[in-house]
């Protein structure tokens, strides 16, 4: 086994590989900015919604509370969308790229400030389900539109979700325990 290499003491290639290894991060920020970008597009989606939703009920146009329940899902399943993906760009960003230093900033979100990859995938397999919960709703609502058999697999992919976010927050826990038993800060 080698010894610990002191800081400092590595050959010049190792430092500038090491460099380039960490600064490869960066690679990611296009990635990100791209989801801001599919950001405004649900931005535009949710308003062209809203505006029908409202020219419909405006003009009277067949509309009955079961349309007007299935268009505000649909709105607040954007809306959730739209959640999802400020918490994969702000999380992400904070956890993988560089630090947003947002600690004094008044509208820090909470879970923010202990967030880290294995939290991040917890939050975004929570997310899931609440996108899958108002889907799987729609298609209840709006049953006599479905196949029974459609309406099973929908159900089956929900239940799916569910077992997996239950299986990621459990591994969470378990490594959280396991590394506040050894006195390591995560």
């Amino acid at each position: 086994m080698q010894p610990p290499t002191v800081p400092g003491t590595r050959p010049p290639y190792q430092r500038v590989l090491a460099s380039s290894i960490f600064t490869s991060r960066w690679l990611q920020a296009p990635l990100y900015l791209g989801l801001i970008v599919a950001q405004a597009v649900y931005v535009y989606l949710f308003w062209v919604e809203l505006v029908h939703l409202l020219g419909d009920v405006a003009n009277f146009k067949d509309i009955d509370e079961t349309k007007v329940m299935l268009a505000v899902l649909g709105l607040i399943d954007v809306v959730m969308i739209s959640n999802l993906l400020i918490m994969v760009i702000v999380g992400g960003w904070e956890t993988f790229v560089s630090r947003l230093e947002l600690e004094t900033h008044p509208d820090q979100p909470e879970w923010l400030s202990h967030v880290n990859a294995g939290v991040l995938k917890v939050k975004l397999a929570t997310a899931i389900i609440g996108i899958s919960s108002i889907h799987l709703l729609k298609t209840f609502i709006n049953a006599e539109a479905y196949q029974p058999e459609t309406m099973m697999w929908q159900t089956l992919i929900h239940i799916t979700f569910l077992a997996s976010a239950l299986a990621l927050a459990f591994v969470e826990r378990l490594t959280y325990a396991s590394f506040a038993a050894a006195g390591i800060e995560r």
